[in-house]
């Protein structure tokens, strides 16, 4: 039997993957479709099975490698072991410092490898991303496993600096007064500043900024919120933006497209990325397919759906996958504006969403003009202005208010 490759996706949703972690060392036995190593880019982290059964003979990119779409990351060899090989002088090294009678150590020692073992994808990327002991955290999950809450919780504690195993912060010198405090980027940072600064390398930006009054959707949402929970489902207001973007393509629908050097590619499908936060971590944007043909209920729900995912690190890479339009509600941490909202290459244009806030403006009923406290919020589209001019921008904005603000009762 000849090795058998283990090679990285063809496929890819991002910029340049990375290995991530192998979640097997060399020597230690694979079964065919058993999670190996983990990439990520900066939309998603993803799984790569082992193609087959045997053992790990070989790790070709190792962590932080590039992993080329296609490229061979490691490779299985025929056999199996009772244990993975371990190196010579592990053994005398536990020797020297442990008695030969001491044998609770070695259970507990054997206990701790066995707990890190046993965690999830998303468990063994929260602890290594904040440089945790696993050993340190109690874990409520069945048989003892650590949960993702478990670690989260952990990380709440003041006490947690103590515990881990090197510090993450730094102290150095500031080039001006006092100190300062240096903060190493993880993966997902380095890999988002990569995305953006291509983008605004790549496309020229520009902003239009309407106003949109959200008093009809409100009213909707307070009707129908009752009976979307009683189905499993909550109605966010991000919803109603995506059935308004739907519309609002169908008076523009370049901004649903891609730029090419030869040509410009509109797509019929409008598959909507929807950005969500995930802390200091930076954010992801999980994508809902073929938009146009949802209901609002099935938007709300596969919003629902996607943004737990997101939050729990279980997207799959068909999650972020095949974006043609993206909106950021920036709004839901304060902000009024943002300006200009990085576009999400290679796409057109994104749509931001300020802060919703009361506010007094000035309506015309009956010819006579009244101020009026309505819940009011600016939104903006950032364009790429190689794609398109303001009139298809202002044309586009103007039927996405339209929308909102006559939303049927």
């Amino acid at each position: 039997m000849t090795d058998t490759d283990v090679l990285a996706p063809v496929e890819q949703e991002g910029t340049q993957a990375v290995v991530r972690s192998w979640l097997k060392k060399i020597g230690e036995n694979v079964a065919e479709g058993d999670p190996l190593v983990e990439l990520e880019t900066d939309k998603v982290a993803v799984e790569v099975p082992a193609p087959a059964s045997g053992v790990l003979k070989e790790i070709v990119v190792s962590e932080d490698g590039a992993a080329e779409p296609g490229a061979v990351l490691g490779r299985i060899g025929e056999g199996a072991m009772s244990a993975a090989p371990k190196p010579d002088t592990e053994e005398p090294k536990q020797e020297t410092h442990k008695p030969k009678t001491n044998g609770a150590a070695k259970v507990a020692a054997a206990a701790v490898a066995d707990k890190e073992n046993r965690l999830s994808p998303s468990v063994r990327r929260l602890v290594l991303e904040n440089d945790l002991d696993p050993a340190q955290i109690d874990g409520t999950g069945k048989d003892g496993r650590l949960t993702r809450a478990d670690v989260e919780t952990y990380l709440k504690d003041d006490g947690r600096k103590q515990q881990r195993k090197t510090p993450t912060l730094a102290r150095a010198p500031s080039s001006g007064t006092g100190r300062s405090e240096k903060i190493p980027h993880d993966r997902m940072r380095r890999r988002i500043a990569e995305h953006m600064s291509h983008s605004v390398a790549t496309a020229p930006h520009v902003t239009a900024v309407f106003e949109a009054d959200f008093s009809a959707i409100m009213a909707h949402r307070a009707k129908n919120k009752e009976d979307y929970a009683r189905r499993g489902v909550n109605l966010t207001y991000t919803a109603y933006m995506l059935v308004a973007s739907v519309e609002a393509m169908r008076v523009s629908p370049t901004v649903n497209s891609q730029w090419h050097d030869d040509c410009l590619e509109v797509f019929e499908d409008v598959n909507i990325g929807v950005g969500t936060a995930l802390g200091d971590k930076g954010l992801i944007v999980p994508v809902v397919q073929q938009a146009q043909r949802r209901s609002l209920f099935d938007i709300a729900g596969e919003l629902q759906r996607l943004t737990e995912k997101a939050r729990n690190g279980a997207l799959a890479p068909e999650d972020v996958r095949g974006g043609t339009f993206s909106i950021s509600n920036h709004g839901t941490s304060g902000s009024l504006v943002a300006s200009p909202i990085i576009i999400n290459q290679p796409q057109s244009a994104i749509l931001g969403v300020g802060k919703l806030e009361k506010r007094v403006i000035v309506k015309t009923v009956d010819g006579v003009d009244s101020m009026q406290i309505r819940p009011m919020c600016y939104v903006t589209l950032t364009i790429d202005h190689r794609v398109l001019d303001g009139s298809q921008t202002n044309a586009w904005l103007s039927r996405f208010v339209e929308v909102l603000e006559n939303w049927p009762q």
